[in-house]
Parts: C-alpha cells; structure tokens; sequence
C-alpha cells in the first residue's frame, strides 16, 4: 500500500511538473504578443517610459489612424495578401500532384528525382538568391507580382509531407476500385485523393501563407518602388536613421499579425473536422 501511495505521488508530481512548465511557456510566449497589442494603443510619450508598464495610461486608437496617414499602409497589406495567397494555392496544388504522382506512379528516375526534390529543402535560400535574382532581372520581372511570388510557388517539403500521407492513407485497391468504375486518373486525384489530404492540406496551407506573408529577404531585393512593398517591408518605414516610432510599428504589426491567425483558425479548425477522413477502415 505505501509502494502505491508513493508511486501515485510521485505520478501526481509529475503531472503537476509538467503542467507547471506547459504555464510557464505558454506565458513566455503570451507576453510579447500582449506586450505589441497594448503598446499599439499606447501614445508615443508613454512607450519608451521608465519603468514601462503593460498597460496603457491613457489608450487612444490614434497609431492605427497615423499608420496608414504617414504610408501607403493598405496598399502593403494588398500586396502581402495577393503574394501568400498565390503562393499557398500553387504550393497546395503542386504539392498535392507531385505528392500523387511520386506516391501511386511507378517510371523511370522516379527515386532519383525524389532524392533530388529532398535535397533541395534543405539547401539554404541565401546559397541561390544571386542566380535568382539574375535570372528576374534577365525576365524583367523586377517589381513585379511574379517575381516576387516565383520563389514561393513550389515547396519540397509540401509535395513530400503529401506524399508520405496519400501513401500511409489511400490504399491502391481503393484506386483500383475507381477506375474499375470508370474513373480517370484526373478524376481519382479530385474526388478521392483531395478530400483525403484534407488534413495535411491544412497543416500545410498554414505553413505556406504564413512563409509567403513573412517574406522579407526576398521582396526587398525585388521590390525597388514603394507600391510593391509588402507587410514586412512597409513596416520598416517607421524605424528612422535615429529612432523609431514604436506605437507605429506595434500598430502595424498587429495588423500584420491578424492574418496569420485567422488563417490558422480557419485550417486548424478543418484539420480537426477531417480527421475522420485520413484513413480506411479494412
């Protein structure tokens, strides 16, 4: 009896342990995005303060005002938009027929390109931005939409994250079936493997839009004019030579910050109502 009263302890200590740490990272990682949200509505005079304090004395909306007064703030939130909505549809459409094809399709080189597409993700950007940037340049794509979405319309590890689920999820008989019944390979990929890559789809839909819509390196080489600026770039407008407004900043990027929770809302939501449909009963 003391052997199990002990272990039951000791259990006990444990989950409250790891439930403690679980609070205090959550807190670690809670505090900042407090810290911008409250800093956005505080007046300039009240933010660089000694001691600072969480809150705002006297909170005024003005920052979100002034922020798109002071630059054509709106116009970055456009762009932003466009290019990571472009992207996460071409990087789920090619990453779900890639992932089709390498997972159900057998023809010659098919390892060795898949090796090749691996290798790829873990080639740093910064070792191929020169060539990049040289090829746009010789296609006059500079300052354009195109040139600055290129880089983003295909992702490795996409097409091998689906490729991994229609393997473990989608049986061959199952495809078997369908054409059995007359179905084309077109129609295999949109009304049987889509649906079941519902899921992972959304996992990697969150990935992309939010790789594309923090996109700095890149569009600032790109983007040389200031109508093609987006979020990230539009928001260094408020750090001058000397100082930098951070009611501004904080302001902008809380608006920056909303569209990336919304989508993961969204897709997490999807994630969790298609569940169901990753696998086969048998």
């Amino acid at each position: 009896m003391s052997k199990t009263k002990k272990d039951h302890s000791l259990e006990i200590l444990q989950i409250v342990l790891k439930h403690l740490g679980l609070i205090i990272g959550t807190i670690g990682m809670v505090i900042p995005f407090v810290w911008m949200f409250t800093t956005a509505f505080k007046p300039e005079v009240e933010v660089l303060i000694w001691p600072p304090k969480l809150l705002p004395e006297a909170p005024t909306y003005r920052n979100f005002i002034e922020l798109f007064e002071q630059a054509p703030f709106f116009r970055y939130f456009m762009n932003s938009v466009i290019i990571s909505t472009a992207s996460t549809v071409a990087i789920l459409l090619t990453s779900l027929i890639g992932g089709f094809i390498f997972s159900k399709y057998r023809f010659p080189g098919k390892n060795f390109l898949f090796f090749l597409l691996i290798v790829t993700a873990i080639v740093p950007f910064e070792s191929y931005v020169i060539p990049l940037y040289t090829t746009m340049v010789k296609w006059k794509w500079i300052n354009t939409y195109r040139g600055i979405i290129a880089p983003y319309l295909v992702m490795s590890f996409g097409i091998f994250l689906l490729r991994q689920h229609i393997s473990s999820t989608i049986s061959d008989e199952l495809m078997d079936a369908a054409r059995i019944d007359g179905c084309s390979e077109f129609g295999i990929l949109t009304r049987i493997v889509t649906p079941l890559c519902k899921s992972s789809g959304g996992a990697l839909g969150i990935f992309a839009f939010t790789q594309a819509w923090i996109a700095f390196m890149w569009p600032l080489l790109l983007a040389n004019k200031k109508e093609m600026f987006n979020m990230e770039i539009g928001l260094t407008m408020f750090q001058y030579r000397f100082s930098t407004n951070y009611s501004l900043l904080m302001a902008g990027s809380v608006i920056s910050v909303v569209p990336m929770i919304i989508i993961f809302v969204v897709l997490r939501r999807q994630i969790i109502e298609s569940i169901s449909l990753t696998g086969l009963k048998g």
